[in-house]
């Protein structure tokens, strides 16, 4: 988002994992959500400590603020929030203006795929965030925003808890017509699942990867994942067209 609004000269440095784009991976790594590097902090001197809201503990947000940094918690749960958060950061650094275009045109490019996929035939969906334990996603979750965009039905929208764990039988019990994930998974990311073969998505083959990079992280590029979201999903009606069944 830094780099989108043109501020990317103030970035003195970010958390693990950060590598889009790949200019980030000159910058010093100050920890991740659960711990903080407080030396290389200290040693950057930064005027503004970002946060990711729902990603990083209160303690830890508590204790930079009590180190004397100022701390601006970033919300990201769903895609309204990653157009407000780009709004934010404009007028945290002073590129209000691009800002304001980078978040118009991220929201543009969502309404045209709402618009594009609204009289879609809908069609249930699971997401897989992880396979041991299982996690998902409920409809809190902008992942779960993407696929209602698509004209999906997130199976586990009901859930409680953001990412909620469940269990194997719970997915088999809700029958779903697609199945998603990230590529971080790995190319065998569904093949437990072969074991029941009488699941809609496993006798449709409607089982989907899709880049974590842009599915898994709340940032404009959700744009992008959106799109490659909406051509699974299409691809998995025509699957359940041409099924026996």
């Amino acid at each position: 988002m830094m780099y989108l609004i043109g501020a990317e000269q103030q970035l003195v440095g970010v958390s693990a994992r950060s590598d889009f784009p790949r200019q980030v991976l000159k910058l010093p790594q100050v920890g991740d959500a659960f711990t903080i590097d407080q030396e290389q902090l200290t040693l950057l001197e930064p005027d503004l400590v970002l946060v990711w809201e729902s990603g990083m503990p209160a303690h830890t947000i508590d204790e930079l603020r009590g180190r004397g940094y100022r701390v601006e918690s970033i919300r990201t749960r769903n895609v309204a929030d990653v157009a407000a958060a780009i709004v934010t950061l404009g007028d945290l650094t002073g590129h209000e203006r691009r800002a304001a275009e980078a978040a118009a045109a991220f929201t543009g490019a969502l309404g045209e795929l709402r618009s594009d996929y609204g009289d879609a035939e809908p069609i249930d969906v699971f997401f897989q965030v992880s396979t041991r334990p299982l996690y998902t996603v409920n409809r809190e979750h902008f992942i779960s925003e993407i696929i209602e965009i698509c004209g999906g039905r997130n199976v586990f929208e009901d859930a409680g808890g953001f990412a909620p764990s469940v269990s194997v039988e719970a997915v088999v019990d809700r029958d779903p017509e697609a199945m998603l994930a990230g590529t971080d998974l790995g190319d065998d990311a569904f093949s437990e699942w072969l074991r029941w073969p009488g699941m809609a998505a496993v006798r449709y083959g409607n089982q989907f990867l899709l880049s974590d990079e842009t599915i898994g992280r709340p940032s404009p590029r959700l744009a992008a994942a959106a799109g490659s979201v909406c051509i699974a999903l299409d691809r998995a009606r025509a699957n359940r067209g041409q099924s026996p069944d």
